[in-house]
């Protein structure tokens, strides 16, 4: 090697070395939802449009990892520690059982967790003021939503006293359960719990909600994956049954109606802790915000083959008509 050649050598090494430098320095970020990419990859833009608008330039100021578990929770915990092994500095975690994940692998690493019910109970945060531990960001049910979606159910269905309840055996089941409970029995309404964990849970359920006479059905699961979800929706119209739902893809697809936080700003408010964690804060100080926006989707030709009709003020105040 002559001696010019070893010095180009050398810048080259250095310029290399520099470039790799600034790029441990960037800042990562580990995404984590449960759901596929193809159904949630508006979630992931708005997310990554929120901390743009923050002045979060990727490649160049952060660096956001997504990793999807495509409906498969078990995945979870190795997603995590994949990310965690390839430096983030923050996770983002969607839903319960990806915060659960995350919370499982690291005490240290910050956590924004987005839509997670109830996380006192499942022990994520302390307590919603003062989370106390590494992990903060964005409730997702509260009894005030049980509340709203039973009120909706009664507008539908006049004199309403018999409804089943279809649950999965989702971390916050009991806080979920005693809500339910709770709000229906305010309004003089009989809630039977219907545990569906399984395809023949699901069956056994629809034939006890047939045999009940049940009015209305409220399914608190979700979002489910694409099968489940299609099994939900089919045998909820094959019994000629009303049905609230606790996300807004089930009337996409062909259910009911759902009144459910809006996702959308649930993330872009995610990417609001994300800064803040980024300029200093500590996810111990932040407190735990509810959802601030909501919507009413309804499916008309749904409704249509049912034979209901949708309440005049209720198909004015949605704020999406599928027809």
């Amino acid at each position: 090697m002559t001696r010019r050649e070893f010095m180009l050598f050398a810048g080259a090494a250095v310029v290399t070395g520099n470039v790799a430098a600034v790029e441990a320095k960037i800042p990562r970020i580990g995404f984590v939802l449960t759901g596929s990419q193809q159904e949630n990859q508006s979630l992931l833009d708005a997310f990554r449009e929120s901390l743009s608008a923050r002045g979060w330039t990727e490649a160049k100021d952060i660096v956001v990892l997504d990793q999807w578990a495509e409906d498969r929770t078990d995945e979870l915990p190795a997603i995590v520690k994949e990310l965690i092994g390839s430096g983030v500095g923050i996770l983002v975690t969607a839903g319960t059982s990806a915060t659960l994940a995350a919370k499982r692998a690291s005490a240290t690493i910050p956590i924004v967790m987005v839509g997670v019910d109830d996380p006192v109970s499942v022990g994520i945060v302390e307590s919603l003021g003062k989370p106390r531990g590494n992990a903060t960001g964005l409730s997702l049910t509260s009894s005030e939503v049980i509340a709203e979606r039973l009120a909706l159910l009664q507008e539908l269905v006049p004199g309403l006293n018999r409804l089943a309840v279809i649950v999965r055996d989702d971390p916050g089941l009991d806080q979920k359960l005693q809500d339910i409970r709770s709000d229906a029995r305010s309004k003089g309404i009989e809630a039977s719990m219907l545990e569906a964990t399984t395809a023949m849970a699901l069956e056994l359920a629809f034939a006890r909600l047939r045999a009940d006479r049940s009015q209305a059905l409220y399914v608190a699961a979700g979002p489910l994956g694409p099968v489940k979800r299609a099994r939900i929706i089919a045998r909820a119209a094959e019994a000629r049954i009303p049905a609230m739902y606790s996300f807004r893809i089930f009337p996409v697809e062909g259910g009911l109606m759902s009144f459910a936080a809006d996702y959308p700003d649930l993330f872009r408010r995610g990417a609001g802790f994300v800064d803040r964690i980024l300029k200093g804060a500590k996810p111990a100080e932040m407190p735990v915000e509810p959802p601030r926006k909501f919507n009413l989707t309804v499916n008309l030709k749904t409704a249509k083959a049912l034979g209901l009709t949708i309440p005049p003020a209720m198909l004015v105040g949605a704020d999406e008509v599928i027809e």
